[in-house]
């Protein structure tokens, strides 16, 4: 049903505020592709349609996606690794001291 995203991304954000970082970020980010999912599936959603469909789809995957993306590169230890990222921060931070 659409109340289980909001669920989603509650229990997400508890999980980041007692230091499961990881873990948190992406069930926030698979809440919002489910968001989306269930936008695409449930047929009507009375008042809560404020926007086009599409708009909705697209800004839940958009959103959704990058925050999952980001959990999984995030430091220490990433899961998911995009080695242009890194010359690309190494090209623009360069070397500063000396």
């Amino acid at each position: 049903s659409p109340r289980r995203t909001p669920r989603g991304c509650g229990l997400g954000l508890l999980l980041t505020a007692f230091d499961a970082f990881r873990l948190g970020t992406i069930l926030i980010g698979s809440a919002l592709l489910a968001g989306a999912l269930l936008r695409w599936l449930v047929p009507d959603v009375g008042m809560l349609a404020v926007r086009s469909r599409f708009t909705d789809m697209v800004t839940y995957i958009a959103l959704g996606s990058a925050i999952v993306l980001l959990a999984l590169m995030a430091q220490p230890k990433p899961l998911l690794e995009i080695p242009f990222l890194k010359d690309t921060l190494h090209f623009t931070v360069g070397d500063e001291i000396g």
